[in-house]
């Protein structure tokens, strides 16, 4: 394919370049697979600049598509290995980047694979995350990339809007939940931008942001394992309505024991998870008490309300013997 004719793109692929490389290889987006490709070379030099994006970087891109982020990061970057699970856009896209910008060419990577499925990359170690993620799978696909490779000091993600919402949420939001909780243990976590529709082919019918997130230079400071964290975050957003000691309940044990370890880390059993910070749910993971700890609250609890319902029986007696 021949490059584009527009002086500003450049290398790059403008509107035309991406119907006819889509045309040529019968390529239809398809909403299984969130695919919007980004045909705008302003928007996606516009991309590179937020990331900051530098020339030692070695950048990991998920769902590359038809090379359109691509070509502006290989512009910057030292290196940038593409992630793509499509089987014809991961043949085509070699062979685009050759075409367009061959002098770096031998500067790219290209893994046929889930993204979720990715456990190591080839070359370096990669310095740098940049992806127009598909709106289905954005979340957990971002969780995963960061927590396999923490050698990813910055990255820069454009999703749906409500999905940079929750990610960049501060706790007392009402859009604060698991991702926002899950990104800020790795990250410091921001909006860095909109993204309109018209930059994308097929339009979606939703709008698009930018999340920055540059990883923490200390990991939150805690005892307890991220699998132990998130399993608190994740039972505390799932009946979110609920207080704490009722939402953990399940988690610690009984009601009894989630109070137990939410006195011991500081925190009211009342409150709800949107208010608590990352650090404020590890210490409750780390105050979550042994098993047979556990099974005394439970048999504590149990024998109280066996009490209170004698109580209650014997005040309903007495009444009716009046």
């Amino acid at each position: 394919m021949s490059k584009s004719t527009t002086d500003e793109s450049g290398p790059l692929l403008g509107p035309a370049d991406i119907r006819e490389l889509a045309a040529t290889l019968g390529v239809r987006p398809t909403k299984q697979r969130g695919q919007n490709f980004v045909i705008d070379a302003n928007t996606v030099r516009r991309i590179v600049r937020t990331a900051d994006v530098r020339p030692d970087d070695v950048v990991v891109e998920i769902g590359p598509g038809l090379g359109s982020l691509t070509l502006a990061l290989l512009e910057a970057a030292d290196r940038v290995t593409a992630v793509e699970i499509d089987d014809v856009l991961a043949a085509a896209l070699p062979a685009t980047v050759t075409a367009r910008l061959p002098e770096r060419a031998d500067r790219f990577a290209l893994v046929h694979s889930d993204a979720m499925h990715v456990t190591e990359l080839p070359g370096p170690a990669p310095t740098a995350l940049v992806a127009n993620l598909p709106y289905n799978v954005a979340v957990p696909v971002l969780l995963h990339m960061l927590a396999t490779f923490p050698s990813i000091d910055r990255t820069l993600v454009m999703v749906q809007s409500e999905v940079a919402d929750r990610l960049a949420a501060r706790p007392g939001n009402k859009v604060y939940g698991v991702p926002s909780v899950k990104a800020n243990w790795y990250a410091e976590v921001k909006r860095a931008g909109a993204i309109g529709r018209n930059v994308f082919w097929p339009a979606p019918n939703v709008d698009s942001g930018l999340v920055s997130l540059v990883r923490r230079e200390r990991p939150v400071d805690t005892t307890a394992t991220r699998e132990e964290v998130f399993a608190v975050v994740d039972a505390a957003f799932a009946q979110r309505r609920k207080t704490l000691r009722a939402a953990l309940s399940g988690w610690a044990g009984s009601a009894a024991a989630a109070e137990a370890a939410l006195v011991a880390a500081g925190i009211s059993p009342q409150a709800r998870g949107e208010a608590l910070t990352v650090e404020e749910f590890a210490r409750i993971a780390e105050n979550r008490q042994p098993v047979e700890n556990r099974q005394t609250a439970e048999k504590r609890e149990t024998e109280e309300k066996r009490q209170t319902a004698e109580k209650q029986d014997t005040a309903e007696n007495r009444e009716a013997g009046k």
